[in-house]
C-alpha cells in the first residue's frame, strides 16, 4: 500500500494533471498537500513552456496550417507544460464546448480556442461563456455567422442553453428563439460573406488567416425579447448575465466538474456542495476547484482510481513518465494518432456533445490500443524518464527479489496502488527473472530489459488505466 500522503498527492496529480513522476510527487509532498493545491490553482505563477525549439525545428508547428500539425502541437504542450491544471482545464472545456476541425477546416482556429480556455478556464463561468460566445471557431461551428436579425439561426442559442450552461428542462423553446435573436450580429470579422451566406477566407499562399470576432450592430435585433422570465432589449452580454446567475447553471457546471475531476459516477451531495461554492464565489471556477480538491469528496480513497483515463490523459501521462518528446520529433504525430485510435481525436470531437466518457472509453478494440500504445512508449529504454527510473532502482539497492522489484516499480510509476490479486500476478511475472541484479559483473542490459518488461505489464493493469 502506498504512503497515504504521497498517495493523495499522486491522486491529485492524476486528476489535476496527467499524473506525476516519483520525483515530482516527492517535490510536491515536501511542499504539502494544501500548498500543492494552491500552486496548481495558480498556473499563471509558473513559467510557461518555451516552445521556441519545437517551432524552430518543426515549422509546421509554427504555422499549424495542417490538422496533424495542430494536433501534434497540442500534444507537445500537454506533455511539456509545467502548468498542469491549466492544460487539464483546457482539455475539460474543449470536451464540454466541443468544437471540431472537421466542419471548420481551420486547424489553428480550434487550437486558438484551446488557448482561450487556458487563459480564462479558471476564471468565472460568466466570463468563460462570454469568451466562448465571441470565439470565432465557435461562431463558425454553431453557425452564429449565419444568425441575422431578419433570419435568426438557433444553433448556438440552443446549445448554449442545452449543452453549455443549463441542461434540458430548464428553458423553453421560446427562450431558445429569443436567445438566438440576442446573439444576432455576433460574427467573424475577416470573412467574406456571399449571397448564400456561406463564408470563406484566404487560404493561400500562407494558410488560413486567424479569424477575429466582430459585432455588427446593423445586423443585431434591437427589439424586446423574453428570456427566462425577463423582458428587455437583450444583447448577448445580457443573456450571459442572466444564464450565469441561474441555479440550474450552478448545478450544471458543478456536476460536470465533479464528473471530470472526481468520479465517473454522479454524486448529488458533492454536486450540491460545489453549486453552493458557485453561488458564494460568483461562479469562480478556481474557487470551486479549491473547495473540491480540499474536500473529503475528492480526498477520500474511495474515489482514487475511480475514473477511466481518457485517451489524452493516458497518452500524455505515459509520455510524461517516459520523458518523451521533450525535443522536436517527427513521430509526435503517431502519439496523436494513438489517442485518435483510442476514441479521442483531439481538436476534432465527434459531435457538439463532445466525447462520451467513462466506460465508453473502453471496448475490445480500444483496450488493445491503450495497452499497446503505453507499452510502446515505456518500452524504449533510451527515454530519459525510463533511464531515470532504472537509475533510481540502481541507486536504491544492487539487487531485487521479485516482490521488492514490483513494489519499487509501482512506486516509480507515480506511486501506483494495485489490488492484492494484481500485485500477486505481477510478482509471479517478476519471479520468472529470479533475483534482478545491478552490478558490474552482471548483464546490466539484461536487467534493464527485465525492468522495462515489468513496467510494460504494469501499464496494462486496470489501476494504471484508471485515474
Amino acid at each position: 500500500m502506498p504512503d497515504n500522503e504521497l498517495g493523495l498527492i499522486a491522486h491529485l496529480l492524476r486528476r489535476a494533471g496527467f499524473g506525476g513522476t516519483l520525483k515530482e510527487l516527492e517535490e510536491y509532498q515536501a511542499k504539502g498537500y494544501e500548498a500543492t493545491v494552491e500552486e496548481l490553482l495558480h498556473p499563471e505563477d509558473i513559467p510557461e513552456w518555451n516552445d521556441d525549439l519545437v517551432r524552430r525545428y518543426q515549422p509546421d508547428q509554427n504555422s499549424v496550417m495542417y490538422f496533424e500539425s495542430a494536433q501534434s502541437y497540442a500534444m507537445y504542450k500537454m506533455i511539456n507544460s509545467n502548468r498542469l491544471l491549466e492544460e487539464k482545464i483546457s482539455l475539460f472545456w474543449h470536451g464540454l464546448f466541443a468544437t471540431a476541425y472537421g466542419k471548420l477546416n481551420h486547424a489553428k482556429g480550434v487550437l486558438n480556442q484551446t488557448d482561450t480556455f487556458r487563459r480564462h478556464g479558471l476564471g468565472s463561468f460568466h466570463d468563460i461563456l462570454m469568451e466562448l460566445s465571441r470565439d470565432p471557431a465557435m461562431i463558425f461551428w454553431l453557425d452564429n455567422k449565419d444568425n441575422h436579425k431578419n433570419a435568426p439561426n438557433e444553433n448556438y442559442g440552443r446549445e448554449l442553453l442545452e449543452l453549455f450552461s443549463m441542461g434540458i428542462g430548464n428553458y423553453s423553446e421560446d427562450d431558445v428563439k429569443n436567445c438566438a435573436r440576442a446573439f444576432t450580429g455576433w460574427t467573424i470579422a475577416n470573412a467574406e460573406y456571399m449571397s448564400n451566406r456561406a463564408s470563406r477566407d484566404s487560404i493561400w499562399p500562407s494558410g488560413r488567416i486567424d479569424w477575429q470576432f466582430e459585432y455588427r450592430p446593423e445586423d443585431h435585433d434591437e427589439t424586446d425579447k423574453d428570456f427566462l422570465g425577463r423582458r428587455g432589449n437583450f444583447n448577448g452580454e445580457d443573456i450571459i448575465d442572466i444564464i450565469a446567475m441561474r441555479p440550474a447553471t450552478s448545478w450544471f457546471i458543478s456536476g460536470k466538474l465533479y464528473n471530470y475531476f472526481v468520479s465517473d459516477t454522479a454524486n448529488e451531495e458533492a454536486t450540491a456542495f460545489l453549486a453552493e461554492e458557485y453561488r458564494k464565489s460568483g461562479g469562480n471556477i478556481r474557487s470551486m476547484l479549491r473547495a473540491l480538491f480540499l474536500s473529503d469528496y475528492f480526498k477520500s480513497e474511495a474515489v482514487w482510481y475511480d475514473k477511466i483515463k481518457s485517451p489524452a490523459e493516458l497518452v500524455v501521462g505515459t509520455a510524461r513518465l517516459a520523458g518523451s518528446y521533450k525535443t522536436p520529433q517527427s513521430n509526435i504525430t503517431n502519439l496523436a494518432s494513438d489517442a485518435n485510435f483510442m476514441g479521442q481525436e483531439i481538436l476534432n470531437p465527434p459531435t457538439v456533445e463532445g466525447w462520451h466518457t467513462g466506460m465508453e472509453w473502453v471496448d475490445t478494440g480500444t483496450l488493445v490500443e491503450r495497452v499497446n500504445s503505453s507499452a510502446l512508449v515505456i518500452g524504449n529504454t533510451l527515454q530519459p524518464g525510463v533511464q531515470d527510473m532504472i537509475q533510481r532502482l540502481k541507486d536504491r539497492q544492487k539487487s531485487y527479489q521479485p516482490n521488492e522489484l514490483v513494489d519499487a516499480c509501482l512506486l516509480l510509476l507515480g506511486n501506483l496502488d494495485v489490488s492484492e490479486i494484481t500485485h500477486d500476478r505481477l510478482t509471479e511475472f517478476a519471479a520468472n527473472y529470479g533475483e534482478v541484479k545491478f552490478s558490474p559483473e552482471d548483464s546490466i542490459a539484461c536487467s534493464e530489459q527485465q525492468v522495462v518488461e515489468l513496467l510494460q505489464l504494469m501499464l496494462a493493469t486496470r489501476e494504471y488505466q484508471m485515474a
